[in-house]
């Protein structure tokens, strides 16, 4: 992406800098991870029994736990690599638990939506026997340093990257399943149980959420569906007969003439699965331009 300064409509271009070595870009995001990705830092080089070390690990604003590897040019290795740590974690929960609570941070883990997220300059694709696919939500990051101290940090792609995992996890077709059942959720398991009228609001609110950006990536989790860039600015929780949609954005920057949202800060901060700290309950199609003037605030917001 090529940045420009602008001063008395006269145009520049910012150049960018190389990053140097690849510890470099870690440092930065470890440093910075809660406003780059409104995630917590928990550790950095976290052994693991595998022999390796995990880049950068945390947990997100719902309780995700989250390994995130860095490369300086992208190769098939460093997913893999993530896919491979992702396993260990599951399989070495007490770990990671003992590991937040060393940290003091008091939050329901969500083992139901661990993340792999993977920082890098740029990527190639991907080309591998359909066999040995398991589809995963990858999150690809991609990252540019420009002169003035400016970097960029964008999703590389919307689309599950499919990984072979064949040399991770083995011929063990249940083994297989069972992490495929652990980690991956879908719309259908989020509208399975509301009502036809709650499935086309859904429907309606999720085209018009599309359509801010052609960028933006549908993420189903556990508890709910985000929409993002690079941070989610939009979870929504389907019940049986509403919509809640949580906007992250912080209290007091929302301009809501109608008010429909709810402060979840006050007078005392309220637990819940999205991000942000604004709460929206949409029940009727009536209210979709409303609360879609309310979704572009945190859009801008998290742009």
């Amino acid at each position: 992406m090529a940045l420009f300064f602008t001063q008395n409509e006269i145009v520049k271009k910012i150049p960018t800098v190389k990053i140097g070595l690849e510890k470099n870009i870690q440092k930065i995001f470890e440093k910075n991870l809660d406003e780059i990705l409104d995630i917590t830092f928990l550790a950095t080089e976290y052994s693991t029994s595998l022999g390796g070390r995990m880049d950068t690990v945390g947990i997100d604003n719902n309780g995700s736990p989250v390994i995130i590897e860095y490369k300086l040019s992208q190769n098939g290795s460093v997913i893999n690599q993530g896919l491979s740590y992702l396993l260990w974690l599951l399989d070495h929960k007490d770990a990671f638990e003992t590991l937040v609570r060393k940290m003091n941070i008091n939050i329901e883990i969500d083992w139901a939506s661990p993340r792999v997220i993977c920082v890098a300059e740029s990527y190639n694709k991907f080309d591998l026997d359909t066999a040995d696919l398991l589809p995963m939500n990858i999150e690809l990051l991609r990252y540019r340093l420009y002169e003035n101290n400016i970097l960029v940090v964008e999703s590389e792609t919307q689309r599950k990257v499919k990984i072979s995992t064949s040399d991770i996890f083995g011929r063990n077709e249940k083994q297989k399943n069972e992490f495929k059942e652990k980690i991956q959720h879908t719309l259908d398991d989020h509208l399975k149980s509301t009502n036809n009228n709650i499935k086309e609001l859904f429907a309606i609110l999720k085209e018009n959420i599309s359509a801010l950006d052609e960028l933006i990536i549908e993420e189903p989790k556990s508890k709910y569906i985000a929409y993002k860039l690079t941070t989610n600015f939009c979870d929504v929780v389907i019940l049986k007969d509403s919509l809640k949609i949580f906007l992250n954005i912080p209290s007091g920057n929302l301009n809501d003439p109608s008010v429909m949202a709810r402060d979840l800060t006050k007078p005392q901060p309220i637990g819940h699965w999205g991000n942000g700290d604004y709460e929206v309950k949409l029940e009727k199609k009536e209210d979709i331009e409303k609360v879609m003037d309310l979704i572009k605030q945190s859009y801008i917001y998290n742009k």
